[in-house]
């Protein structure tokens, strides 16, 4: 993968929905039982079964979105010892879950914290330019659209699935998608690990467009081990939406100014004016 750092594309207005959507992924993250532990990189018992009743409550699973099948047992968020020892205790579910909703609630939902920055790192890059095209509102809109076509077009692939989804990448490959087609030549600083992380600027064509074909690869199931638990599928279903529903708009786009040559050694210095 190329870690994107910087895209030289500027905005004519403050990316407010971009900010928004950041700071309540980062606050819900931080209010999810169990997260303080996960920052830490330590999980106790007590914590594991508090995050486990926490996302089966909000958390969006492929069976209830699809067949609508609500389990009779879930995790209480309580411990307790049973025939095989220490363990989290299940019992009928003190709530009433909509499927429909738990997709919009599973988008601000994160395993951890390299999974959340992840995320946020390609949303405040990509984010700000799609906003800026697209207006406040009607980026919001976007957003969410794109993250529920992620998150049903998975459970369809995996209808009898009782794992959780979370994440906000479905929604957010919706924007990279979106991106690609409005700026498919803006210039985009990123970091390739080889040996050492290199510092190139590449088209952002390149950069999306590499990466949308290593979530085709993963998701058929190729380069991946079978027990992996990345949602390849939604970022692939994410991705196509964003591109579907942003294609409308490339018309009129104007296209971020070409970038000036790189500049090393001297001709990289500033020159003074006497």
């Amino acid at each position: 993968m190329v870690i994107p750092v910087h895209d030289v594309n500027p905005v004519r207005r403050t990316p407010v929905v971009t900010y928004a959507l950041i700071a309540a992924n980062v606050l819900v993250f931080l209010l999810t039982p169990g997260a303080a532990g996960a920052v830490a990189g330590e999980s106790h018992l007590a914590q594991l079964c508090h995050l486990h009743a926490f996302m089966d409550h909000y958390a969006a699973v492929p069976r209830e979105l699809i067949h609508h099948q609500l389990p009779g047992l879930v995790p209480t968020g309580a411990t307790g010892i049973g025939p095989n020892g220490p363990g989290c205790v299940v019992g009928p579910p003190a709530y009433d879950k909509s499927p429909a909703l738990s997709v919009l609630t599973s988008m601000f939902l994160h395993g951890g914290w390299l999974h959340l920055l992840g995320n946020m790192l390609f949303l405040l890059i990509f984010g700000n330019n799609v906003e800026d095209r697209m207006g406040h509102v009607r980026y919001l809109l976007f957003y969410v659209v794109c993250g529920y076509a992620a998150g049903y077009g998975f459970a369809l692939v995996n209808a009898s699935s009782t794992d959780p989804l979370i994440g906000a990448s479905g929604a957010i490959a919706g924007v990279l998608g979106a991106y690609l087609v409005l700026y498919p030549r803006a210039r985009v600083w990123v970091l390739v690990p080889f040996l050492v992380f290199l510092p190139l600027r590449l088209p952002a064509w390149v950069v999306l467009g590499f990466w949308f074909g290593l979530q085709a690869v993963y998701s058929s199931g190729h380069g991946v081990t079978g027990g992996g638990t990345v949602a390849y599928t939604a970022h692939v279903v994410g991705f196509v939406a964003g591109m579907l529903l942003a294609w409308p708009l490339k018309a009129g786009t104007p296209q971020p100014p070409e970038p000036g040559p790189l500049l090393f050694g001297r001709r990289a210095r500033p020159r003074q004016v006497w």
